[in-house]
C-alpha cells in the first residue's frame, strides 16, 4: 500500500534517507533496529507503509502503519482544534448610528446588535460627527444611552462612552 507525500508531511518507503533506523510495528510493538531494506519489506508484507515518525536523537525512529489513515487522523485533529479555537474567539460587531438617526433605522441596529449580543459577540455603537454636529456630543450620548436601553437586557456596557477624534463610541458586552 504506497502513499504519495508532500514536502512537508513525514517521509514514507523510498523517501526515507536513514541507513538504519528504529522499526516500530503496527501494533506498537518495537522490532528492534533495521537496515532500511529490512524495515521496507517489513513493511510490505504487513501491507502498509514506512513512515520516519522522528530523525532526532542518534538513531530515527520509523513505524509502520497505513499513512493514509494516518494523514486523516491527524487532519481531522487538526480541524477540531481550529474549531475549538474559533469559538474561544469573541467577535466584535460595529453599529454605526448617527445624531439624527431616524426611528426605524435605530430600531433595525438595536435588533441586530441584540442578535449579535444573544451569539455571544461584543457590539462596538459609534457615532460619527459630521460638520457642526461635535459642538453637541451630548446629542450623541444620548443616543449611545438609549441603544444602551434597548439592549440593555441581554448586555452590560464594557466602557462608557467616550470621544476620540470625531467619533463617540461605546462598547457593550453580552451578560453572563
Amino acid at each position: 500500500m504506497l502513499a504519495i507525500a508532500t514536502l512537508k508531511d513525514n517521509p514514507i518507503n523510498e523517501q526515507i534517507r536513514c541507513k538504519e533506523m528504529m522499526v516500530i510495528g503496527p501494533n506498537g510493538e518495537q522490532l528492534g533496529v533495521k537496515s532500511k531494506q529490512d524495515a521496507l519489506t517489513l513493511a510490505g508484507y504487513a501491507g502498509f507503509d514506512l513512515v520516519l515518525m522522528s530523525d532526532s536523537g542518534n538513531v530515527p525512529v520509523c513505524k509502520i502503519m497505513d499513512y493514509n489513515k494516518f494523514k486523516y487522523e491527524k487532519k481531522k485533529k487538526a480541524k477540531e482544534s481550529q474549531k475549538k479555537q474559533r469559538e474561544t474567539i469573541v467577535e466584535t460587531k460595529e453599529f454605526r448610528l448617527s445624531v439624527k438617526i431616524d426611528v426605524h433605522d435605530f430600531d433595525t441596529r438595536v435588533n441586530n446588535a441584540s442578535k449579535a449580543l444573544a451569539k455571544g459577540n461584543k457590539v462596538k455603537a459609534s457615532i460619527r460627527f459630521k460638520g457642526r454636529e461635535i459642538t453637541h456630543p451630548e446629542l450623541a450620548k444620548d443616543v449611545l444611552d438609549r441603544f444602551y436601553e434597548k439592549v440593555s437586557d441581554v448586555s452590560e456596557i464594557e466602557s462608557k462612552p467616550k470621544i476620540e477624534g470625531r467619533t463617540m463610541f461605546m462598547i457593550l458586552a453580552p451578560k453572563k
